[in-house]
């Protein structure tokens, strides 16, 4: 029998032959990781370039970034062409001008939430746990950051019905709009279980039997909106022409239908050539290794214009 070796805390980098051959990195390219997070993809992509070339880590997480410095020490020691970055990715060209970078020949994203962020970070992004109704990626919370708990019992009823449908194809969106703002009279919804037990009185019996979890496309929408991520997605795409150099590539891992489509149409829209005609997929081998790969669609892009 076959293991699941993403194994609770411990993050598995996906598609990593793929986004290598992809990327086709030479030495003295000048690469940035949008969601670098604690490495995977960025270490190898670090093993790729010479003292010609740079290489940008950066995630909106800082505790992550942190981990991730501190892994690059061990393996690479001090390199004045390795930098961090913690910041939002839709903010590429301040990261890249706030560094004095003019462009870069590389870009990679990986729009998936982290094992870490799904299982230890006790910000409320799995419906496994019970835990605040946060799901902001950034780390350190102030009074300004949007949060899930604001969503559930701040916005109207037609918002959040439509966030939960047009960010996940929820087929069950209204239902579940109205039962958080009927149970939100009742009393504040606080916790990732208190959220689970409202979808769950929402949607039919033969839906909470299912292969997927009934929760799942609702914890997906909220949390797509607390992070703007379909803005966010859109504003990387639209910096290209400004940043990636003639010839450059960016490489978007994405891991359901509602973002692939946002980066199918934009990249479109921005004037970028793909690479292969298909978004690439995982083996069979490793959806195997690791299950929480089975969605995921890579996509490579050209900028040529």
């Amino acid at each position: 029998m076959n293991k699941d070796k993403n194994e609770k805390g411990i993050h598995i980098p996906i598609m990593m032959s793929e986004v290598i051959k992809g990327l086709n990195i030479q030495p003295n390219y000048r690469v940035i990781d949008c969601t670098a997070n604690r490495g995977g993809h960025s270490i190898e992509f670090a093993k790729l370039i010479n003292s010609d070339g740079l290489l940008i880590c950066n995630d909106l997480d800082n505790s992550a970034l942190i981990e991730l410095e501190s892994i690059f020490k061990l393996e690479f020691g001090v390199k004045k062409n390795i930098i961090f970055t913690n910041d939002n990715f839709a903010n590429i060209v301040e990261i890249l001008e706030s560094n004095q970078v003019a462009s870069v020949d590389r870009i990679f994203a990986d729009l998936g939430v982290s094992s870490q962020e799904i299982d230890t970070s006790g910000r409320g992004f799995t419906f496994m746990y019970d835990e605040p109704l946060l799901m902001t990626y950034a780390s350190q919370s102030n009074e300004d950051n949007l949060t899930a708990k604001d969503i559930v019992n701040n916005w109207n009823e037609d918002l959040i019905a439509d966030i939960i449908y047009n960010f996940s194809d929820e087929t069950y969106a209204r239902r579940i709009a109205r039962e958080i703002v009927s149970n939100r009279k009742v009393r504040e919804i606080n916790t990732t279980f208190d959220l689970v037990e409202i979808i769950k009185r929402s949607v039919p019996k033969a839906y909470q039997n299912k292969k997927i979890h009934f929760a799942t496309k609702t914890f997906q929408a909220i949390r797509m909106a607390v992070n703007k991520e379909v803005d966010n997605i859109i504003k990387l795409l639209e910096s290209t022409n400004k940043i990636l150099s003639l010839g450059g590539r960016i490489a978007i891992i994405t891991f359901h239908s509602v973002e692939d489509r946002i980066v199918k149409q934009k990249a479109k829209e921005f004037g970028l050539k793909m690479v292969y005609k298909k978004p690439i997929t995982p083996s069979r081998e490793e959806i195997i290794n690791n299950k929480r790969s089975r969605s995921a669609k890579l996509r490579i892009y050209e900028y040529n214009i």
